[in-house]
């Protein structure tokens, strides 16, 4: 038997103690001991990893999903529309009750949806947006063409000397398509986040920085993330973030990253960045059909949360560190 330290799920090392139920039709109600801080599923003590794991990816390879109200596992709406991600799939509510109790994480409603496979699903155009250093630029051009079957509209932004957008051309993208901006980061990640975004020409974009990687296939779901965000009035999608220091994984994992935003929607945070929701929380969701592949060198980690520290006292989190450089375990 596995004993679960991290979520089946979405792999967070944030199980704890819940006071949670589902409500099943019928009206049985069931709680739940343990539910993970990250996704929101819900679990009892003792649960085995690999056999939820099984039992939640054929539930999923089905046109509709209906919880399970025997299995050591349980979900809200929210929290299917997070795990169908990790397979490829997404959710469309059946009814108005479902459609509500998914605009209200975590509802006590357990959860039913119809089911679809993203790769064939209607879709939202979105701009790939990279923030990077002069030095960086021909690197981040470079890698370009792997995007071009995702995205049609790139904005690179360069922590330089304030300059226009400047069109560069790039194999595989028309002429127009991939512009360089310049503007100085002054110690502000949110402000130059919001430098790029404002570069957006599509309704969603994606932010990557020079040391960071999202594989083209995972890529290709973007766009019906978004849409499928739209549809369920959500201005912010997270993606888990793999921090390979010196090549090795790090335990920080899936340290979430919301990159993937609605074009109008501003970072807040002079370090550590995060989207400003009016919503709160249930306007975002994590998506698990891909990782942010990040390189990291031991030196730069030992000295970053210093720095950060430096620049906005108080939320330079210099604990991250230790976390960062300890080996990945489940």
């Amino acid at each position: 038997m596995t004993i679960l330290r991290r979520c089946f799920v979405c792999a967070a090392d944030m199980l704890a103690p819940s006071g949670r139920h589902l409500i099943f039709p019928g009206g049985r109600r069931r709680p739940f001991p343990l539910a993970c801080a990250s996704c929101g599923v819900l679990l009892e003590p003792g649960a085995n990893a690999s056999d939820c794991r099984a039992h939640l990816a054929g539930a999923l390879a089905a046109r509709r999903f209906v919880s399970d109200r025997q299995a050591p596992y349980g979900l809200d709406l929210y929290t299917l529309r997070i795990a169908a991600t990790r397979f490829g799939r997404g959710i469309r509510p059946i009814d108005a009750q479902d459609r509500a109790a998914l605009m209200h994480p975590h509802a006590e409603r357990a959860a039913q949806a119809d089911l679809y496979d993203l790769d064939a699903a209607d879709t939202c155009a979105v701009s790939l947006g990279l923030l990077c250093r002069p030095a960086e630029r021909d690197a981040v051009l470079a890698a370009l063409p792997a995007h071009g079957g995702w995205t049609a509209d790139v904005a690179i932004l360069l922590d330089a000397e304030a300059a226009p957008p400047r069109s560069a051309a790039v194999p595989g993208f028309p002429e127009g398509a991939v512009r360089v901006a310049a503007r100085p980061l002054a110690g502000d990640f949110a402000a130059q986040r919001n430098a790029l975004q404002a570069l957006a020409r599509r309704p969603w974009m994606l932010q990557l920085d020079a040391d960071e990687a999202l594989d083209p296939a995972a890529g290709r779901l973007l766009p019906a993330l978004a849409a499928m965000a739209e549809a369920g009035a959500v201005r912010s999608v997270g993606l888990a973030r793999r921090n390979r220091v010196d090549g090795v994984l790090s335990d920080m994992f899936p340290d979430v990253q919301y990159r993937l935003n609605r074009a109008d929607v501003a970072y807040a945070g002079r370090v550590h960045e995060r989207p400003r929701l009016a919503g709160g929380w249930p306007e975002s969701f994590i998506a698990l059909h891909g990782a942010i592949e990040h390189r990291l060198r031991r030196a730069h980690v030992e000295a970053r949360s210093h720095r950060y520290e430096t620049l906005d006292p108080g939320r330079g989190r210099p604990e991250e560190a230790a976390a960062l450089l300890r080996p990945y375990r489940d």
